[in-house]
């Protein structure tokens, strides 16, 4: 193991909602350093995926086009099969599927809490178990779930996605104590701000509002995708290799004043 570098080369991964936003740019962060990836995102998303695919395939990687629903537990045992069978094995999950319905919490149906909490929740359990069952029977793997600020601090109009994310962070400390001894690691990342395509569009519509965020964070700026793959990139190498059950909050130092 180097102590110096993050070596992920000839490593296959497979990340959930990897087609877009915050998985997008793990999934070319990854191949960038050598690691073969499985970009997969909901159904519907085909045309997206096969073109994560096609850049990733420019850098040299082996990909996979598939599309998965998390909350199918037959499609996450084939998004897993295809990946082994495929690529030859399998040493890195990341959970980046998710999703937010922002309402007063009097007026969440039960449907939309349903959706939020089987995609966020519910859904990084069921490939966190089946890729679980792959990485035992090896006993060796890196499972790395997103969780979120609202993982600790609670927003108003959220209250899906805030007990949905806390569960994640949960969920990562439970399968961490109980498959350390086979070699699996669980950890998460936490983001806080993040410039991703779909929050650089909306703070560049509103100036103010990404001042109102700015001023929250004592770095004083919005974070990079290229920052939270960092993050992973530790969590996924041999670097981290005594790392398990922890969570690396991604904020530019928000938590750590509060909220």
């Amino acid at each position: 193991m180097s102590l110096v570098g993050a070596d992920l080369k000839g490593k296959v991964a497979v990340i959930t909602g990897g087609s877009s936003g915050i998985g997008l740019g793990l999934s070319l962060a990854f191949a960038e350093l050598g690691c073969h990836v499985v970009p997969t995102s909901e159904p519907g998303t085909e045309a997206r995926v096969q073109e994560t695919v096609r850049k990733l395939s420019s850098l040299g990687v082996r990909s996979l086009a598939l599309t998965t629903d998390v909350t199918c537990a037959d499609q996450v045992d084939r998004l897993m099969e295809r990946t082994v069978k495929e690529l030859g094995r399998l040493d890195v999950v990341v959970n980046c599927a998710g999703i937010t319905i922002r309402t007063p919490s009097v007026d969440m149906s039960e449907k939309d809490w349903r959706a939020v909490i089987d995609i966020n929740l519910t859904g990084t359990f069921l490939v966190c178990q089946r890729a679980g069952r792959v990485m035992l029977k090896q006993r060796s793997g890196s499972l790395i779930n997103i969780a979120s600020l609202c993982s600790y601090v609670a927003y108003p109009e959220v209250v899906g996605y805030c007990a949905s994310k806390g569960g994640v962070i949960m969920v990562t400390r439970a399968l961490a104590a109980e498959w350390a001894a086979s070699g699996v690691r669980v950890n998460a990342i936490a983001p806080g701000d993040i410039l991703t395509p779909l929050t650089r569009s909306m703070v560049d519509r509103d100036p103010d509002r990404r001042k109102r965020m700015e001023s929250r964070i004592p770095m004083g700026r919005l974070g990079e995708v290229e920052e939270v793959a960092g993050a992973a990139i530790y969590l996924a190498s041999d670097a981290s290799q005594y790392v398990t059950g922890h969570t690396i909050v991604v904020d530019g130092g928000h938590l750590a004043q509060g909220i």
